[in-house]
């Protein structure tokens, strides 16, 4: 052993860490983690580092099995730290210190004086931080040294301990323990208490592989005479050399829950092929007095033997040359799954199973030793437990969904009540912070066996103290098992009243597990028992544990994508219009409904243009998520900024067509990390213009379905309208209809999430919604209501978008038009016509600003421009002069310089008006403006 040459306690702030700890400090960067959690448990405990009452229980023993194990290891231990000056304790799995080993005098001296020596508790929550109690609450090898301990008694002293585990049942049976004085300490102390625990534990397993051996010569004995070994049935019955592996694995796996069972003896299997095999449950005992069972089975093709249930009596068939079996009695075995043929005759038997054991046809199925096949059981249910977690949890992208399925799996499989707490963060998909005593939780879920837990029940909020194995769980990141709750001082520190109703109620045992994911820690569940007697073993708690794994795992895959989906909603709700825009042409109704999967690319606009028309416009994009959100957006974004040039209908699906195409093509995508643009997958789009005036409305479409118009009087027609391609294909020509629209007339636009689903085609769809739209003089608000409660389900597919626009005329008295030769005179007899028709209109307040306009924007015509000149007014929401000539050229807004004599007109109209631009139709022109009503 070499000793360092500075304390190892003194690196890295030890120094006072303990005392900062102590109080409240924060001293996570100077204290080892498993130190830590521990110190915490000592807190929560209410010890105090300067006053321990160690308990003392003269006698204490351990197993004699397990004591013949430990003694050679112990032995060969104590030999090898004969020159060292340390010392060995063998504890129970309480913590009680059964004996110790080794160490000179002055260090036993000094044991005694910190009552570490036999017979005395060292467990945590009774010492602190120590060798023995720490491994046993940790559940694993510790080291501790000098002021790691969290007693001041102990600080002089180094230790390491290491559970010793039984090899089939997983149960800590023992603690084994050196310690030494601070100075002398060092960390291979580790290795050597972990090597000694695994040499004891490795003869635990050949002690019980010699018993095993040991059962099956004396039921051997107690069989057949070796004459006899394998031979046929004396009729030619040869099922039982017919068994293959199938029927050989459900035999075995009855046979272990015969063996399991503590008063069955018989029972019947029925195999493929209208066989039926009887198995026979039976003691055994050794020579050296070990008793043990063995199960026997007959295979047969006869009629099933019926009316024989597990406690059926056995007289005959259990004996064997003149020895009776022994009465059953709740005894088990471990499987045993090698099959043999059978021996040859003159020679002993083989010891091994599924060999023919006489002219009964009789096979031996399991042998082993009491206990065992209890375990073998157990182990099979576990692992058909992780099976169906793993089926049954995580079936949906909802977190409450997710916890209550862990409570379903595991009540009452596992455990009678299991609670999931989560924080409220979580449930909107938020990363939660750190988790620890006092932090805000909700409780998500609780299976129940009955109602009368007395437990938090479902949105009750929960914040645990901290000395409750919820509290610790969450801050050390490990499970906490308390196997007697009514011992559990801490647990019931929660709320006394309440929990001394609960332990009232049958719960005795209780298992907490943080669920942890990718590093962060989700929430944490609890496992109580009350109608199992049993308490929580370690076997259970490594279960919980990895059924606590997969389902935070499936918990937080839901969490991002809540976060996903509300990120994608947030931004698809920022990019949809957030309210109707400020125009008289139409009367409008919309919805957005996203679809189940998620928010998706379907968007709809409705755009003012000039001359008090308006665009109606209806998009498509393929998929869900975020990336579809943002490319509705760049497509939303394109269409108003093509509207902003007064396109005509078709050219507006040409310039989006072209822009979709390059965003496929990657065009303008600069990106960083090297990742390609995923582009636009596929887009439909349908846009229509209404002129009030003229009451015609101009449609064209781009892979889209078809919009209906409905009648005032409540007929319904689907506009005959070409497809033309998805957007983004390019190379096609779009074309447009142009219909005449009676004033009340409905035009409803939509997505084909609305009429096509996997269960519905789109014809079928599209005659429930001609069915549905056919009612006269509907207002639009009531038309949305309808068509979405007739056709869509409660949670939709595909998400959704639909637009009805009512159509309003701008009747002969709101409009005033001149058709004006191109002469410059006309430009006075213009500004005339315009300011009496403004006084008609009660606007003489407009009319000095108006008469400058229309000289400007005439006089312009006349000069610049060929054809007929027409002068039009619209009173509408605002005044509206256009100005309309043969000429394709539009009129350029510049700055004049000083000495320029022109130039000035456009720009005094710009600045007098509140808009003004161009658009161009297929005769040429029109300059217009807009100037607010007063």
């Amino acid at each position: 052993m070499i000793s360092l040459s500075v304390p190892w306690d003194d690196i890295g702030g030890l120094v006072d860490a303990h005392e900062r700890f102590l109080t409240g400090a924060r001293v996570e960067a100077d204290v080892r983690g498993p130190v830590l959690d521990s110190w915490k448990r000592c807190r929560s405990a209410g010890l105090e580092p300067d006053r321990l009452l160690v308990p003392y229980a003269p006698g204490l023993s351990l197993d004699e099995r397990f004591l013949q194990a430990a003694e050679p290891v112990l032995r060969r231990l104590t030999a090898s730290l004969a020159e060292v000056g340390m010392a060995i304790a063998l504890c129970d799995a309480r913590g009680r210190m059964v004996r110790r080993f080794g160490g000179d005098r002055r260090l036993r001296d000094r044991l005694d004086a910190v009552s570490f020596a036999p017979g005395f508790d060292a467990s945590e929550p009774v010492v602190g931080t120590n060798g023995v109690g720490t491994a046993l609450a940790e559940r694993g090898p510790v080291y501790v040294v000098g002021r790691e301990h969290f007693a001041d008694c102990l600080q002089p002293f180094a230790c390491a301990g290491a559970p010793v585990r039984d090899p089939l049942s997983g149960r800590i049976e023992a603690v084994l323990d050196l310690t030494c004085l601070r100075d002398d300490g060092d960390p291979t102390m580790l290795r050597l208490v972990r090597e000694a625990a695994r040499d004891i534990e490795a003869r635990l397993l050949e002690q019980a592989t010699r018993r095993e051996r040991a059962l099956l010569a004396a039921y051997r004995r107690a069989g057949p005479q070796p004459d006899g070994a394998g031979r046929r049935d004396e009729r030619g019955d040869t099922d039982g050399e017919a068994l293959n592996r199938i029927d050989l694995a459900l035999l075995r796996e009855r046979a272990e829950e015969l063996l399991a069972s503590p008063r069955g003896t018989l029972d019947e299997v029925a195999l493929p092929g209208g066989r039926v095999a009887m198995l026979l449950r039976r003691l055994v005992r050794s020579a050296d007095g070990e008793l043990g069972v063995a199960v026997e089975a007959r295979v047969s093709g006869g009629t099933r033997v019926t009316g024989l249930g597990g406690t059926a009596v056995v007289t005959d068939t259990g004996a064997r040359d003149g020895v009776r079996a022994p009465k059953p009695s709740a005894v088990s075995a471990r499987l045993v799954t090698k099959p043999v043929s059978a021996a040859p005759v003159g020679t002993a038997p083989p010891e091994t199973v599924g060999d023919i054991l006489g002219g009964d046809g009789s096979r031996l199925l399991l042998v082993g030793e009491p206990g065992v096949g209890r375990l073998a059981v157990l182990a099979r249910r576990r692992l058909e437990l992780l099976h169906e977690a793993g089926v049954r949890i995580g079936t949906t992208l909802d977190v409450a969904r997710t916890a209550e399925e862990l409570t379903e799996v595991t009540a009452p499989e596992f455990a009678d009540f299991v609670a999931v707490d989560l924080p409220d963060a979580l449930l909107r998909g938020e990363e939660p912070g750190p988790l620890g005593a006092r932090t805000r939780l909700r409780r998500v879920a609780l299976g129940a066996v009955h109602e009368e837990s007395h437990l938090w029940s479902v949105g009750d909020p929960v914040a645990y103290v901290a000395s409750t194995p919820q509290a610790r769980c969450l801050e050390s990141g490990r499970a906490v098992l308390e196997p007697v709750l009514s011992d559990s001082g801490g647990w019931k520190a929660q709320d006394p009243p309440r929990l001394e109703r609960t332990l009232a109620a049958g719960i005795h045992s209780l298992i907490t597990v943080p669920l942890r994911a990718r590093g962060t820690t989700l929430g944490v569940v609890s496992f109580y028992r009350s109608e199992k007697p049993a308490p929580f073993e370690d076997d259970d708690l490594s279960l919980a544990q990895e059924l606590a794994s997969r389902a935070a795992i499936c918990i937080d895959n839901a969490r991002r994508y809540t976060r996903e989906h509300h990120t994608a909603l947030t931004l698809q709700r920022s990019l949809l219009p957030r309210g109707r825009p400020e125009q008289s042409a139409v009367e409008v109704a919309h919805r957005y409904l996203p679809a189940q999967a998620g928010v998706g690319g379907d968007w709809f606009d409705v755009i003012p243009l000039s001359g008090a028309r308006v665009a109606l416009v209806v998009g498509d994009v393929v998929g869900h998520g975020l990336h579809a959100a943002a490319t509705m957006g760049r497509l939303r974004t394109a269409v108003h900024n093509f509207c902003a040039l007064d396109l005509p209908p078709d050219e507006l699906l040409t310039h989006l067509d072209d822009l979709a195409g390059r965003l496929d093509r990657g065009e303008g995508w600069a990106v960083e990390s090297g990742l390609a643009d995923s582009g636009i997958v596929g887009a439909t789009c349908l846009y229509a213009v209404y002129d009030p005036v003229s009451r015609r409305c101009t449609l064209t479409r781009a892979g889209h379905p078809l919009p209906a118009v409905v009648r005032p009087d409540g007929t319904v027609e689907f506009v005959d309208l070409p497809a033309g391609a998805p957007l983004g294909l390019g190379g096609m020509p779009f074309e447009t209809v142009e219909l005449e629209l009676a004033e009340g007339s409905q035009l409803v636009l939509y997505t084909d999430g609305l009429v096509e689903d996997r269960l519905r085609d789109i014809d079928t769809g599209l005659d429930r919604l001609r069915t549905v739209l056919a009612v006269p003089e509907r207002a639009p608000e009531e038309t949305c209501e309808a068509v979405l409660d007739a056709l869509l389900p409660d949670r939709p597919a595909d998400d959704v978008a639909l637009l009805v626009a009512r159509t309003h005329a701008l009747g002969p008295d709101r409009v005033a038009q001149w058709d004006l030769p191109s002469e410059p005179a006309v430009v006075s007899v213009a500004r005339a016509a315009v300011t009496e028709q403004l006084t008609a209109w009660g606007l003489d307040d407009l009319a000095f600003t108006t008469e400058l306009v229309v000289s400007e924007l005439v006089t312009n015509a006349i000069r610049h421009a060929h054809g007929p000149v027409q002068l039009r007014l619209l009173r509408d929401r605002a005044l509206i002069c256009e100005v309309s000539d043969g000429s394709g050229t539009s009129p350029r807004l510049r700055r004049a310089r000083t000495e320029d004599e022109g130039g000035r007109g456009l720009f005094l109209a710009a600045r007098l008006t509140e808009r003004w631009g161009t658009r161009y139709t297929p005769e040429g022109k029109v300059i217009w403006t807009e100037q607010p009503l007063p």
